[in-house]
C-alpha cells in the first residue's frame, strides 16, 4: 500500500484476509476495482449492478479515461495527485497493456500566459520545442511552437476497459450480477456502496456535475497520446481511440440535465479544429454526457459505518482514483488502516 503521514492504523480490522463475504453495489469503475482487489485477496465477492452488462447509462460509459495526475494537479488538491500516482502503479500491475504514452499539452500564442501558468502549477513534464513536438506527434508538425510532455501519464478507453475489468473479477472468483437492484440493507457481509449519485439516500451532499463529450472519426489524423489544449474559456483534451476515433471533451457544468448543449458542441468542435483543421472533415459518431458524482469540495470520500463502506465523490477522477481507493478500502477491512485525508468513520 502507498504510505504517507496521512495513513495510520485506526480501528480493528473488519475481517481477516479472505474470511468474509463482500457485497459491492455498482459495477462502474469504482465498484469494479473494489471487486477486483477484494476478489484477488480471496474474499467471496458479489458485485451488483442495476443495469445490464452494456452499462450505457453509467458515468463510466461517458468518461474520458485519462490517467493524468500530473496534469490534474493544476486544479486539484494534493490528495488527488498522491492517490493518482499510486493508481498509476496499480494500473500497470493489473493491466500491463494500458497505454502509458504520456500526455501532451499545447497552446496557441494568444494563450501563452495560461500555458506558462499550467507549466508552473504542474510537475513531471519536459518542455519540447517544435522539432521535438513534430517527432513525438507528426500530425502536429507546424501547428505549435512548443509543448509540455508528461511521459508518465496514460489513458484507457472506458467502454473497452470495463468489460475487461469485469472479466478479471470473474477470473479471480468474484460473481457479477447485472440487472440487480440491490440496496445496502439487503446485502450480506461487508457492503461497499459505489452507487454514485444513486447513493443520495445516504449521502445527501452529493451533486451531479455534467461532463459532455463528442466522439468523431477521421483517418486523416493520428495521435499516439491525449492532447490537451490550454484555453482560458474552453480548455479541452482529445483522446485517441481505436478505429480512427477520437474523444473530444470535456466540459464540467454545474447541471444535472442530460445531453449536449449547442454551445458546448460548438466550443468543443471549435477547439478541436484549433488543434488540427482536419477535424473539420471528421465524421461525428456520437454526442453524449455523464453526471459525475461530487461532494462540495470535489474530493473523494470513503465513509465507514460498521460493515458498510461508502466510496463516492470521485468527480472527474474516476478512472484515475478508483484503483487507489480500492486499495485503501481493502487495507482498512483487513488491517484497520485509515487514510485520514479520504476516510471517515462514523
Amino acid at each position: 500500500m502507498y504510505q504517507s503521514s496521512k495513513i495510520q492504523r485506526g480501528q480493528s480490522p473488519v475481517a481477516q484476509r479472505g474470511q468474509s463475504s463482500v457485497s459491492i453495489i455498482g459495477a462502474g469503475v469504482a465498484g469494479a476495482w473494489q471487486a477486483l482487489l477484494f476478489a484477488q485477496a480471496g474474499h467471496a465477492v458479489t458485485l451488483h449492478e442495476r443495469s445490464d452488462a452494456a452499462m450505457t447509462q453509467s458515468t463510466s460509459h461517458w468518461a474520458g479515461g485519462m490517467l493524468a495526475p500530473y496534469c490534474e494537479a493544476e486544479v486539484s488538491e494534493p490528495v488527488i495527485f498522491r492517490l493518482g500516482l499510486r493508481s498509476l502503479d496499480l494500473w500497470r500491475e493489473n493491466f500491463p497493456q494500458t497505454p502509458f504514452n504520456g500526455s501532451l499539452v499545447v497552446a496557441h500564442p494568444r494563450d501563452r500566459a495560461d500555458f506558462e501558468r499550467f507549466a508552473k502549477l504542474t510537475s513531471g513534464h519536459r518542455r519540447l520545442d517544435a522539432a521535438a513536438m513534430s517527432e513525438l506527434e507528426p500530425a502536429l508538425e507546424g501547428r505549435f511552437r512548443d509543448g509540455l510532455f508528461y511521459p508518465d501519464e496514460g489513458h484507457v478507453e472506458p467502454r473497452r476497459l470495463l468489460p475487461q475489468l469485469h472479466a478479471r473479477i470473474a477470473a479471480a472468483g468474484g460473481t457479477i450480477r447485472f440487472d440487480s437492484e440491490a440496496s445496502p440493507e439487503e446485502c450480506d457481509g461487508i457492503v461497499i456502496d459505489c452507487r454514485g449519485l444513486s447513493a443520495r439516500d445516504t449521502q445527501p451532499g452529493l451533486r451531479g456535475v455534467k461532463g459532455e463529450i463528442i466522439i468523431v472519426e477521421t483517418g486523416e489524423i493520428e495521435f499516439s497520446r491525449p492532447i490537451r489544449l490550454i484555453h482560458p474559456r474552453w480548455p479541452l483534451y482529445i483522446i485517441p481511440r481505436e478505429d480512427h476515433q477520437f474523444m473530444i471533451g470535456a466540459t464540467s457544468i454545474e447541471a444535472e440535465d442530460r445531453g449536449v448543449s449547442v454551445r458546448s458542441a460548438l466550443e468543443l468542435l471549435s477547439a478541436a479544429y484549433a488543434v488540427h483543421p482536419a477535424f473539420a472533415e471528421a465524421r461525428i459518431v456520437e454526442f453524449g454526457s455523464g453526471l459525475r458524482p461530487a461532494f462540495a469540495d470535489n474530493l473523494p470520500r470513503i465513509a465507514i459505518d460498521g460493515r458498510t463502506i461508502e466510496v463516492n465523490g470521485l468527480y472527474r477522477h474516476g478512472f484515475l482514483l478508483a484503483p487507489a481507493l480500492a486499495e485503501l478500502t481493502l487495507g482498512y477491512v483487513e488491517r484497520g488502516v485509515i487514510d485520514n485525508e479520504v476516510m471517515q468513520c462514523a
